[in-house]
């Protein structure tokens, strides 16, 4: 195994085990549930977004390693961005995991999701916060699911 992959999965599994931002948030202004009922990763997403800018963000549930290191990633790569910048992001990394490889250089330690785009069944897993991310931010009503 090359020394990047192993860097990558050890980050994974980092976050993964001790979450970033995990836990709720009082002063949340937006709240979304995601499930993806394939395999029974759940959370809730907690985002205050001041004067267009999102300036505490946090979750909580329960996942995989790679639902949870992808949420975990997420709120530490989104705080502080204004919602236009975070919704750039969540494109950018939704084509990541897709298999659009060109976006790797603009999204920092999130290409370290990047590899999941060859298991179709655990995209559903990284793209679960970002799901529930994106509606939040456009203010869909209800739970995400990802199927």
């Amino acid at each position: 195994m090359s020394d990047v992959r192993e860097l990558y999965q050890q980050l994974i599994l980092d976050h993964g085990r001790k979450p970033r931002n995990f836990g709720s948030l009082d002063s949340a202004t937006h709240i979304r549930h995601g499930v993806n009922p394939l395999c029974g990763d759940h959370l809730v997403l907690y985002v205050e977004i001041k004067d267009e800018v999102i300036s505490s963000i946090k979750f909580d549930g329960d996942g995989c390693a790679i639902s949870l290191a992808s949420a975990s990633l997420m709120t530490e790569a989104l705080l502080g961005l204004s919602v236009q910048a975070a919704q750039k992001l969540f494109n950018d990394f939704h084509n990541l995991v897709a298999g659009d490889n060109n976006m790797v250089s603009s999204l920092g330690k999130l290409e370290v999701l990047g590899g999941v785009s060859a298991y179709p069944a655990r995209v559903k897993c990284a793209t679960l916060a970002w799901q529930t991310l994106n509606s939040a931010l456009t203010n869909d009503s209800g739970e995400v699911t990802t199927e």
